[in-house]
Order: structure tokens, then C-alpha cells, then sequence
């Protein structure tokens, strides 16, 4: 797993996250979100950042791929438990916390970039088709 240096600078493209950032003040912990919010970006630049239901999210095809949040100690990634489940074995493999609905990260935890990636690309992947906004 490779470590990335922390971002103090959300990506230009991905300025409509910005307000939901501003909340979070200037912590580490939003170092480390934008950081991975700007590699998201870098690495699947078709996907579309929004904010909705009080999350940061990534859809692709107008269907939901991705989303991301902060607690006190970890970061949260959700999916839906469709992806959730057939990646939880190595979700907590890596020593991460798995819950329902949550992929979490504690903030003093290295992102496994790798299965990150893996997981993004399984949605666009199976999602391709899919007309409504969550699997059916």
C-alpha cells in the first residue's frame, strides 16, 4: 500500500465538495479526505462528485458508486451491501472494520489504495446497465 502525501487543496474539478469540507475545519482528518477525494478523482476522472444525504459520493452512469465520511476515529466508506458483502472478507483482511453498510478506516490506518480501486472498479463495472440510482 502505498502511502500519498496529504492534500490541503481539493481538486478544482471537485469544487461542488467544498462546502461539505469547509464543516469539517482544518484537521488532519480533512487532509486525508481531500487527499483521497483528489486521488478518487485522478484515478477514475469519468466518475461525478456530489454531495447528497450529507455525504461526499461518486456516481457514474447516474447510479451510485461510491461514498465518503468522517467520524471521530475513521474514515467511512459506504457501499451498497451488495459490494459490501462480496468484499468483506477482504475488507477485514487488511484489518479494517467492516459494519453493515460501512467500509472503516481508522485515521491513524494506511488506505489500501489497491482494493480501494478494486472495489471502485467493480461498480462502474457491474453498474454499467443499471438504471435506477441503488441495485434493485
Amino acid at each position: 500500500m502505498e502511502e500519498m502525501p496529504m492534500a490541503e487543496h481539493l481538486d478544482a474539478d471537485l469544487a461542488v465538495l467544498t462546502p461539505y469540507l469547509e464543516k469539517l475545519g482544518a484537521t488532519p482528518h480533512r487532509a486525508q479526505l481531500i487527499t483521497l477525494l483528489n486521488w478518487v478523482h485522478m484515478t477514475f476522472p469519468q466518475l461525478q462528485a456530489r454531495v447528497a444525504w450529507n455525504q461526499l459520493m461518486f456516481t457514474d452512469y447516474g447510479t451510485f458508486i461510491i461514498e465518503f465520511s468522517t467520524a471521530k476515529d475513521h474514515l467511512n466508506i459506504a457501499l451498497e451491501s451488495h459490494t459490501l458483502d462480496s468484499y468483506r472478507s477482504a475488507i477485514t483482511a487488511t484489518g479494517d472494520k467492516a459494519t453493515k453498510m460501512l467500509w472503516q478506516i481508522a485515521f491513524d490506518a494506511p488506505i489500501n489504495h489497491k482494493l480501494l480501486t478494486e472495489i471502485i472498479q467493480y461498480n462502474i463495472d457491474t453498474k454499467q446497465a443499471m438504471t435506477t440510482f441503488w441495485r434493485p
